[in-house]
């Protein structure tokens, strides 16, 4: 197996103590370090020790809930979470290599302020920025705002009248978001600092554009406040488990996040995003697209799942989550990959079951294992994120010929 063309990408998703709502009772974690930057920079590094691609943060406005409209009123699962943006400028100055992808809600921030976060980070970061574009459909969250309100809305079994119609608005104003962020992003050229100090010019205002960004829920004239990124645009990345999010990562994302099965439904996840993606005008832009996994992992499988039995045990329920559960070892696992990416899958976001557990299962047994079938590097060989993910630095559309 080459070491260029057949390698896959490998990322993880950072969230709490782990992806088992049991998992702060576990006798390795360390819930009373989640508000510490100590505590992120540690998994960061980690990760980043695992060569992997990049972490994604998770976040969200309302506070964590077993149900996908509103709160709930469990208290003995982890409840309370830092600012994922402020996690990851506060981690990147500790890390060299890896990517940083934190999540904000876009339903009811503005992209103006989020396209200024993002691109400070990839200059605190040296170029490794991205960020996850997420929708919310809570009430609750709107209610924190108070400037809109979102009609209650189901996720999950039977639709009623109108939730298509919520749903594709929803997500229709995440894609006049993420255009939103890449002209501003696009702003400023390259060149538009001169920062001569002869002649006393700083900057060249000719190369400072307004973008007249003007929808059905933004409007934008732009320009930002922040010069164009090192990496001209960070990554935008989104989830998606349905059409209509399909049809976002299609028009509008560099990596998308969808949850297979296995082969089969990962073929025709693929498929239907890369139409979307030709019906976007995008079909030549390069899209790559992860598998997502919830793991829990040991050397013996049977040791895996008896601990999966235990956590489940003490939350009450029997865990299942919006992606596949792999309950198993390492070996296993790269196997898995290895079959599954013959879904077209550019690779694998694994969300650790509990933390430091698996996310050290992933880096220092998953990771040596795929190195040994030639599926995944050995050392870093881009500095930026986009380098990383083999995608080019974009054209600046602003920028005269």
């Amino acid at each position: 197996m080459s070491q260029s063309s057949e390698q896959l990408h490998l990322a993880v998703a950072l969230d709490g103590t782990g992806w088992h709502p049991a998992s702060w009772r576990e006798p390795d974690a360390q819930p009373t370090a989640l508000l510490s930057a100590g505590y992120w920079a540690q998994l960061v590094g980690e990760a980043e020790r695992g060569l992997l691609d990049f972490v994604t943060i998770e976040d969200s406005l309302g506070q964590q809930s077993t149900g996908y409209t509103g709160p709930d009123r469990r208290t003995d699962q982890v409840r309370g979470r830092l600012d994922a943006v402020l996690i990851a400028a506060r981690v990147a100055p500790l890390t060299s290599n890896i990517g940083l992808i934190p999540t904000v809600v876009v339903t009811h921030t503005e992209p103006f302020h989020a396209s200024k976060a993002i691109a400070t980070l990839d200059f605190v970061s040296s170029g490794r920025a991205g960020l996850r574009i997420k929708v919310s459909a809570r009430p609750d969250e709107a209610a924190l705002f108070g400037r809109r309100t979102v009609p209650p809305f189901r996720l999950d079994g039977p639709r009623r009248p109108g939730d298509a119609e919520v749903l594709t608005d929803l997500f229709d104003e995440a894609a006049d978001y993420v255009e939103v962020l890449r002209r501003l992003w696009d702003s400023w050229e390259d060149d538009a600092e001169i920062r001569d100090t002869a002649t006393g010019r700083f900057i060249d205002r000719d190369k400072l554009h307004y973008i007249d960004f003007s929808g059905q829920h933004f409007s934008v004239r732009g320009p930002s406040i922040t010069p164009r990124p090192p990496q001209g645009q960070p990554i935008v990345s989104a989830l998606a488990h349905q059409a209509v999010p399909y049809r976002l990562v299609g028009r509008g994302a560099d990596i998308g996040f969808v949850t297979p099965t296995g082969v089969e439904d990962g073929t025709e996840i693929v498929a239907t995003i890369r139409a979307e993606q030709e019906a976007a005008g995008r079909a030549d832009d390069p899209l790559r697209i992860f598998g997502d996994l919830v793991v829990l992992l040991d050397d013996d499988a049977s040791r895996a799942a008896d601990r999966k039995a235990r956590l489940d045990e003490l939350d009450g329920a029997e865990y299942s989550s919006d992606a596949h559960v792999f309950v198993g070892t390492p070996d296993q696992l790269a196997v898995l990959l290895l079959d599954w990416r013959h879904a077209g899958l550019s690779g694998f976001r694994l969300r650790p079951g509990t933390i430091p557990h698996d996310l050290e299962q992933i880096t220092r047994a998953l990771v040596p294992r795929l190195q040994q079938l030639g599926a995944f590097r050995t050392a870093y060989q881009a500095d930026t994120l986009r380098g990383l993910l083999g995608l080019a630095r974009p054209t600046n559309r602003y920028t005269a010929a």
